[in-house]
Order: C-alpha cells, then sequence, then structure tokens
C-alpha cells in the first residue's frame, strides 16, 4: 500500500519531471530509490494519468497521446507488470486511499464524498465523461453526484473504475446497486459480474421478481432469463411472496405477460410429452414388424415355420414383442371368429399384417402369412384410407431413422 509519505514523494518527483523532463528513466531510477520496485511497476503503467490531469499547470505539457508515449519509451527497460497484480494494487494508487491529486469530488446520497480522478472516470465510463464535460469547478475540482444508493455501494464502484476487481463480501452485500450503476454508467465488465455473481447462489424465491424486474429495466437478458425460468418453475410458491404481491399492483402487464408464458409453457410441455408417446408407440410398431418377419421366417420359442426345425434350448429372444406377438397369433389361428370387427385381438392382428405388408417390399419372397393378399387389396383400397396409412408408414420409418437404421423401407413410397 502507498502511504502519505510516498503519494508526497509522488508528487514532488513529478513536479520535478514537469520542470525538467529530459530523462524519463532517471526519474523512474529515482522513484524505484525512494518507494520501492513493486510500486513502480504499477506506478509506470497509470503515469500517463498523472503527467496529463486537468489543472492548467498539467496542460502546458501537451495532449496525453504525447505523454504516454514518452513514458512508453521509458518504461520499455522495465520489467512488465503482471496483470493480476496490477489490479490487485492499482486501486491504492487512487482516492479514497490516498487522494492524491483529486480533481473530482462524487457527492453521495447520504451526503459522503469519494474523490477521485477525471482523467480514469473518463476512461472507464462514458456517460462519466459527459457529466464531467458538463459540470462546473468549485476550488479547482469538479463536483459530481451520484445519488439513489447507499456511500458504500458507489466506493466500491469507483473502487473497480480504477482497478477493475472487487472483494467478494463487498459484491455479495451491494449486488444490486452495483448491477445498476454499471448499467447507468455504462461499464459491462462490472454489469457482467454483477449478473454472474446474482446468477449464482443469490436467487431467492423471495427476491426472485424483483431481481427479474431490475433485470429488465437494467437490460440484462440472460440475468431476465435465469429469472423467469425459475419463476416458472416455482411459480405457486413465488406467487404467495410479497414481491409478487407488489408486482401485481403495480406492473400488472408484467403479470399478464408471466402468466402467459406459463400457460404456453405448459401447452408445451404437454406437446413434447405428446409426441414423446407417439415416438414411443411408433417404435413399438417397428419392433412388432420386426418380430412377426422373425416368427415366421426363423421361427421363435413356440411357433416354426413348416420347413425348419424346433431348437430343444432355444437361445432368448433378442425381440421384446416376440412373446405377445407369439399369443396374438396362436389366437389368430384358432379363433371361430374370423369376420372383420367380431373379434378385437383378431382385429388388431389383421392391422398388423396389413401395417407389415404396407412396409414389405418383396411381398414374393415373404414368409409372413397374407401379405401377397394384402398388397392385392391396396391397390383396391379407398383414397382416405390408403393416406391414413401412408402418414403412419412414414411415421414409423422416420421414428426408426431417429433412433437407429430402419429394417424396412416403405414399399408403397
Amino acid at each position: 500500500m502507498i502511504s502519505r509519505d510516498n503519494a508526497g514523494t509522488l508528487h514532488s518527483i513529478f513536479a520535478a519531471n514537469d520542470k525538467h523532463a529530459t530523462d524519463e528513466l532517471g526519474v523512474l531510477r529515482l522513484l524505484r530509490d525512494e518507494i520501492g520496485e513493486e510500486v513502480i511497476i504499477i506506478l509506470v503503467h497509470i503515469a500517463p494519468f498523472f503527467c496529463f490531469g486537468s489543472s492548467g499547470e498539467s496542460k502546458k505539457k501537451g495532449n496525453l497521446e504525447a505523454c504516454r508515449e514518452r513514458w512508453t519509451t521509458a518504461v520499455r527497460s522495465l520489467p512488465r507488470l503482471p496483470r493480476e497484480l496490477f489490479h490487485c494494487h492499482l486501486h491504492y494508487l487512487f482516492p479514497p486511499q490516498s487522494g492524491y491529486r483529486a480533481d473530482v469530488s462524487i457527492n453521495t446520497a447520504n451526503g459522503d464524498i469519494i474523490y477521485a480522478h477525471a482523467s480514469i472516470l473518463g476512461v472507464a465510463s462514458p456517460v462519466l465523461k459527459g457529466m464531467l464535460k458538463q459540470s462546473r469547478r468549485h476550488d479547482r475540482r469538479r463536483s459530481i453526484s451520484i445519488g439513489g444508493v447507499p456511500y458504500e455501494a458507489v466506493r466500491v464502484f469507483i473502487r473497480f473504475l480504477y482497478s477493475s476487481c472487487y472483494e467478494e463480501k463487498e459484491m455479495v452485500e451491494h449486488a444490486l446497486h452495483l448491477l445498476v450503476l454499471s448499467h447507468a454508467f455504462m461499464v459491462p465488465q462490472l454489469k457482467q459480474a454483477c449478473e454472474r455473481r446474482l446468477e449464482v447462489g443469490l436467487l431467492t424465491l423471495e427476491n426472485l421478481v424483483d431481481i427479474f424486474q431490475l433485470a429488465l429495466l437494467c437490460d440484462a437478458p440472460r440475468l431476465s432469463l435465469v429469472c423467469h425460468r425459475l419463476i416458472l418453475k416455482n411459480f405457486k410458491d413465488v406467487c404467495a411472496t410479497e414481491g409478487w404481491k407488489v408486482m401485481k399492483k403495480s406492473h400488472p402487464v408484467l403479470e399478464k405477460e408471466l402468466l402467459e408464458s406459463l400457460i404456453e409453457a405448459e401447452n408445451r410441455q404437454k406437446e413434447r410429452m405428446r409426441k414423446m408417446e407417439e415416438r414411443k408407440m411408433y417404435v413399438q410398431l417397428y419392433e412388432a414388424m420386426e418380430a412377426l418377419v422373425h416368427i415366421c421366417r426363423d421361427g421363435c420359442r413356440t411357433i416354426c415355420p413348416h420347413d425348419k426345425v424346433f431348437k430343444e434350448d432355444p437361445a432368448p429372444c433378442k425381440y421384446e414383442a416376440c412373446k405377445a406377438l407369439e399369443m396374438l397369433l396362436r389366437h389368430f389361428a384358432g379363433c371361430k371368429m374370423k369376420v372383420p370387427g367380431g373379434c378385437i385381438h383378431c382385429k388388431r392382428m389383421w392391422q398388423l399384417l396389413e401395417l407389415h405388408s404396407r412396409l414389405c417390399v418383396d411381398s414374393d419372397a415373404c414368409r409372413v402369412p397374407l401379405c401377397r393378399n394384402f398388397k392385392q387389396r391396396i391397390r383396391k383400397q379407398n383414397k382416405k384410407d390408403d393416406i391414413k396409412w401412408r402418414i403412419l408408414v412414414r411415421n414409423i420409418l422416420r421414428t426408426k431413422c431417429i433412433t437407429g437404421v430402419p429394417f424396412f423401407s416403405s414399399a408403397s413410397s
């Protein structure tokens, strides 16, 4: 940390540099001897801001770019400052730690004052730069006001403008105020940090609605999306909070939008479940078609083609639908109600046989019963029924293409 003695030393050395300014390396060596190597490495990174302030004395030496160029040339022979060290120690060179050559006073809500430098604030925030241009001088200092937030939040905000760092404890305590300040004064790095911190660990059911409204006002789309999803996920609990009741009175339009989005989310969930059930049904139908071909071609358990021999110890069948399909085939073979529309089990078997014929490509070589007969019947079928079957076949093949390579291909396409 830079002490008051060191700050005075800096002032005297820079004053000497303003007068002579012929050998920057000599000035740097003198600074190194006076205040230590670590501090001088930090100092050379921000030296242009000291060389060119807002006072008339510093303006005589030229513009900021010329000063930066002089110091950059002089600094090349010195060790480069690690970024972490720079961010961790830079804020010690500035108010409220030292107040060295501060030319801006910031009035806070409770009457406290924070001193800062116009050059730093102008570079860090375009909004503050515009405010400083319009502000009036009082005793060689410009004065601006930042109200609506506590003094500590403003102090943490100004410190971030200097050093791009913050204490975790301060971020947790002032995250909402810092989000507002970073949005109002256009400091995107701090705004992103506040959003990330709020998303992780600071969102509760009690403050969810308030933070959601604040995220909308501060144009924080990611944070508002996270809050929106949490509200829909815990809608009943959120509706019982005080924040929801206040929002219901003050922003009825927002409440209406949330209710509409809840209904839309429920409808999407229902549609998703319906499609999942349909896909499951199509997969089961496809597996039943595979099992039917397997039974009629190779035989399985209790059913075997006439030209095949039963195995004494058959291996477990890989088709889950085989057992149920065997029972259905045995019922179909022995049922006395062979008329269409009679037995519900026979009707189901007729439908499976017709579905197979529409999936089968080579009916002449097919071992499934009635496959060729159904092919001939399809040609005489009316257009309306044929369209329904075509849609079913297409959906089955499409679903199987998603889950794996299809065993059949559409014979009617």
